[in-house]
């Protein structure tokens, strides 16, 4: 897993107004909490942290979080928790970052990747992806980056599901092992889900108002 390094500045005040000044002001109002911390309020610099998100192109990260406080500095190991974002411009309106510990277990989603081609697919069937992640448990520097999934020998009406599928070394998975990852549907079957979703839309829409002109 990828660790990346970030400053963060001790902030004393808070409120809204607060909040909206270092806004204004290019940075991003935050957290720092942990199981064995009190909460921080803290600010880092918005530009810093995006172009770091944006490398990382949706793989998990690890956060070394340089602490500053009245010209002292303190070293965190962190993963972001929680990201809030403008509903309109994306813009990051918030961040929450929690301190772990590299000797200690901690709970991440990861992201499935499908690798292979489905022979059910050769055949006209369609690859439906039911989960997108999966719940796992490891220690920090053994986030993968991904769990990989070969759907090659997967045929027509077969399924994928956790417990079909290997950890890698050190991570355990927390969903249930019966949970369906993903599946091989037919072309009838597909084509049948579509139409009842097209007539579910058509009965939400409801009936044509009646011309009012006469």
């Amino acid at each position: 897993m990828k660790q990346v390094e970030i400053d963060a500045q001790i902030r004393t005040d808070s409120g809204k107004g607060v909040a909206r000044k270092l806004r204004k002001d290019g940075q991003v109002p935050g957290v720092l909490y942990g199981p064995k911390t009190d909460t921080i309020s803290i600010f880092v610099n918005r530009h810093e942290l995006n172009k770091l998100l944006i490398a990382a192109k949706g793989e998990q990260l690890l956060f070394s979080l340089n602490l500053r406080d009245n010209g002292q500095t303190s070293k965190h190991l962190t993963l972001i928790k929680e990201l809030q974002r403008h509903p309109v411009n994306d813009e990051i309106r918030h961040i929450d970052f929690y301190k772990i510990y590299v000797d200690e277990e901690v709970t991440v989603n990861v992201p499935i990747a499908v690798t292979g081609k489905a022979k059910g697919v050769e055949e006209g069937g369609v690859l439906e992806i039911i989960q997108r992640g999966l719940e796992i448990s490891c220690l920090p520097l053994a986030i993968p980056k991904e769990i990989q999934i070969d759907v090659t020998e997967l045929g027509i009406g077969e399924a994928m599901h956790v417990k079909d599928i290997t950890p890698p070394e050190g991570v355990r998975f927390l969903n249930d092992p019966d949970t369906t990852l993903l599946t091989i549907v037919g072309p009838e079957a597909k084509q049948a889900e579509e139409e009842a979703e097209e007539g579910e839309e058509g009965e939400e829409a409801g009936p044509e108002p009646e011309s009012e002109e006469a």
